[in-house]
């Protein structure tokens, strides 16, 4: 049971749990349904206030956004131009450059090939000079046949040619390298090994020598062309340029008696001297080496320049590619913006149409109030005719308002007396 107390009479009575909730309910409803109203009306209120504040922020922010997509627009173009500008000026730039490095390019082949040909004049100057001097020498060999012979009888070929050699040495041959062919792995050697180095320690020249003499037994009647295949293998093998075969074999053979026979047709790079000619020979072969080796050396030289030109082509292919991309990645993004910023000039064109409609249409209207003059007044209207004839005296009109009529019919102060202002429906 709940005790409560009248607000009016001060009485105290008693209620039960079923009563005292029903009186608590009734209460709880009326105020809620007041404020429930009072609610209701403020949201109605916030609402249209948001509904209105919505459509100035709308309105606003679609004439922002069309200024903004002009604006993009501009910046986008610009970009565009710039970006095809700076291209074109760096593909410029670089053809330039590869145009004066060909130049410079096609001068220094033709520099190298001016020096090819005189290295070419001098080698086949100096090979003729070579030739008389052999000549004189085969003009010397009969007289030194006999004591030639006669010394290789007491000693082997391979000493004599080595003992040549080491005489020259220490001058001639500085930094040459002479020495026997021991390696026999591979099943066969030759007899001496000539090999020559540059300044930077390059080997430009090396020869497989074979010396065969008519006194050594196991050479006694062969001939010469018996050991060119074991020669060429020999040189193939130890990585040999030349092979040289240094013989006493067929001493009456008229081909042989010459001195230097080049048998290049049957093996290549291989020839065949008697032992006078050994030194000749080293050194004919080993001058036409060096005289080689600049020629190999600005050929290479050229080959280099043609790999850097190689690759800058190729530095510049992979360049404007990566360019394309971007620009084509970018220039889709452009013509993105621009789709979007012609629908919006699209909409606000069709905006314009209706208003230059508008426009036209008040035009009209204003020609015609313009075009409404005295003479349409009383067109139709006798009575005004009259009344205008018998009263521009009497109206006080001047001559000149009297000729203005006359002319073209209209006159502000005849209109304005005659209240012709409010009879624009007569007509």
């Amino acid at each position: 049971m709940h005790e409560i107390t009248c607000p009016h009479c001060h009485k105290a009575f008693q209620v039960d749990e079923a009563g005292y909730a029903a009186i608590v309910k009734q209460v709880r409803d009326t105020e809620f349904s007041a404020e429930l109203h009072v609610r209701l009306e403020e949201a109605a209120r916030e609402r249209e206030m948001a509904i209105q504040l919505a459509e100035v922020n709308a309105a606003q922010a679609q004439e922002g956004k069309i200024s903004e997509l002009r604006e993009q627009l501009a910046e986008l173009k610009a970009a565009k131009e710039n970006a095809r500008t700076e291209q074109e000026l760096a593909i410029a730039n670089a053809l330039a450059e590869l145009k004066q490095e060909s130049a410079d390019l096609r001068a220094k082949l033709e520099s190298a090939q001016l020096q090819k040909e005189l290295a070419e004049k001098t080698m086949k100057e100096q090979h003729e000079s070579d030739l008389r001097a052999k000549d004189e020498l085969i003009a010397q060999y009969k007289d030194l046949k006999a004591r030639l012979s006669t010394k290789m009888v007491g000693e082997s070929l391979e000493l004599h040619c080595a003992s040549q050699f080491n005489q020259l040495r220490a001058t001639g041959f500085a930094s040459a390298y002479f020495e026997k062919d021991n390696d026999a792995k591979l099943g066969s050697k030759g007899d001496y090994i000539f090999r020559d180095f540059d300044e930077d320690g390059l080997e430009y020249i090396s020869i497989m020598f074979e010396m065969k003499n008519e006194q050594d037994e196991t050479s006694s009647k062969k001939k010469n062309e018996d050991f060119f295949k074991e020669l060429d293998k020999d040189r193939n093998e130890k990585g040999c340029e030349y092979a040289v075969l240094v013989s006493m074999l067929e001493m009456d053979s008229e081909l042989y008696g010459q001195g230097i026979v080049d048998v290049s047709h049957r093996y290549p790079k291989m020839y065949v001297i008697r032992p006078q000619f050994f030194i000749p020979m080293i050194t004919l072969l080993r001058n036409a080496a060096q005289k080689s080796i600049e020629v190999q050396a600005e050929l290479h030289r050229i080959q280099e320049e043609n790999l850097d030109i190689t690759n800058f082509e190729a530095e510049l292919s992979g360049f404007q590619d990566s360019f394309g991309k971007y620009y084509n990645k970018q220039s889709e993004k452009v013509e993105s913006a621009i789709d979007e910023i012609d629908k919006a000039i699209k909409n606000l064109e069709k905006v314009k149409s209706e208003l230059a409609i508008s426009g036209k249409n008040l035009g009209w209207a204003l020609r015609e109030a313009e075009n409404l003059s005295i003479k349409k007044l009383t067109k139709n209207s006798p009575t005004l005719k009259e009344r205008f004839k018998r009263g521009s005296s009497a109206l006080g009109l001047t001559e000149g308002e009297v000729n203005e009529v006359k002319a073209t019919g209209k006159s502000r102060k005849l209109s304005e007396k005659l209240g012709l202002t409010d009879l624009g429906d007569e007509e």
